[in-house]
């Protein structure tokens, strides 16, 4: 496995690039609830930067008309409730966001009828109008939320990073497996329980943790180079599962964010959860597939074996200092 960190300093730098900004691309929510025939209570949640909202709004069909309004600002977002109403119900009828297309961010809409029935819908940047359904889709619901998921993992470069850093210090394509399913079940564990509201942790003290978390196995990884056994290299599974665990504290403080149907919030969760392990084996599979066509390489020099964990180790460095340092102040 030497010869991985050829790909792993090139993979480094990719990280580098994107800079210190770990899941700066944050959905958008659209909560809408159906208060009496035709009128509705609508919560709109949009990402802000600074003290102001990104420029996107709901547009429903003619017909509907908004009355009221008040915002509240919170940690990234601004809030706003306001009531729609119209002569006819909304299934059936075209919703849109404008000035989607112009930006990166994925919006996620929950209808709540009265009759029971909910409907979950995804918009994107390319596809910025939907029409809704006049049945509920639990079909929509799955897909939906393991979009999130892959989305949510392949933008979570600090979850990526380490597990990037797992498959450094593990030899061994079979210990990679166990160590990559120790770490997939100890996150879906914190996952589960948290977004279901048993276990309540402070999101802000767990991401510096995380990024914590990265900075222990870069230590691990300089350790390893110098000949020195560690804990990762002789039971990698075990550091995986253990901080596996924090991690998905840190997949909940996401998946809190974009907000669960509350009719299907196990198919959501489960939909959301089988979304992170399929990004997470896609980049797993593409590092692995990389060693492979590596390995007619015979050895690389000390420096080239040392840059993987220095960049691993300064980037998580970083973002430790940020990261405190945001809840501190």
């Amino acid at each position: 496995m030497k010869n991985l960190f050829a790909v792993l300093l090139a993979l480094a730098g990719l990280i580098s690039a994107a800079g210190g900004h770990t899941h700066e691309i944050r959905p958008a929510y659209l909560q809408i609830e159906e208060t009496a025939a035709g009128a509705y209570s609508v919560l709109w949640k949009v990402p802000r930067r600074g003290m102001s909202a990104v420029d996107i709004q709901p547009r429903f069909d003619r017909g509907f008309v908004q009355a009221g309004g008040r915002e509240t600002l919170l940690d990234g977002y601004v809030v706003y409730h306001y009531r729609v109403t119209g002569e006819t119900g909304l299934p059936g009828s075209q919703l849109s966001i404008d000035n989607l297309p112009n930006t990166t961010i994925d919006v996620l809409v929950n209808l709540k009828l009265r009759d029971g029935a909910q409907h979950t819908l995804l918009l994107r940047p390319s596809a910025n109008a939907v029409s809704i359904p006049l049945a509920p889709d639990k079909w929509r619901v799955l897909t939906t939320y393991s979009k999130l998921g892959v989305e949510h993992i392949w933008l979570g470069i600090d979850h990526l990073l380490f597990v990037l850093a797992l498959i450094i210090l593990t030899r061994g394509v079979g210990t990679i497996v166990k160590t990559v399913t120790a770490f997939t079940l100890a996150h879906s564990i914190t996952l589960g329980l948290a977004a279901l509201g048993y276990v309540r942790v402070p999101g802000p003290p767990v991401e510096a943790t995380i990024a914590l978390s990265i900075l222990f196995l870069a230590l691990e990884i300089l350790r390893g180079i110098h000949g020195h056994k560690t804990l990762t290299g002789q039971k990698p599974w075990l550091v995986a599962l253990t901080f596996g665990l924090l991690h998905g504290f840190g997949f909940a403080g996401a998946l809190a964010d974009t907000g669960l149907p509350q009719s299907e919030i196990p198919l959501a969760l489960a939909a959301f959860n089988i979304g992170v392990e399929l990004g997470q084996l896609v980049f797993v599979g593409v590092i692995l597939l990389l060693i492979h066509l590596l390995r007619y390489k015979k050895s690389w020099p000390l420096v080239a074996r040392k840059l993987p964990p220095y960049a691993i180790g300064t980037i998580s460095a970083f973002w430790v200092i940020e990261r405190v340092a945001a809840f501190a102040a």
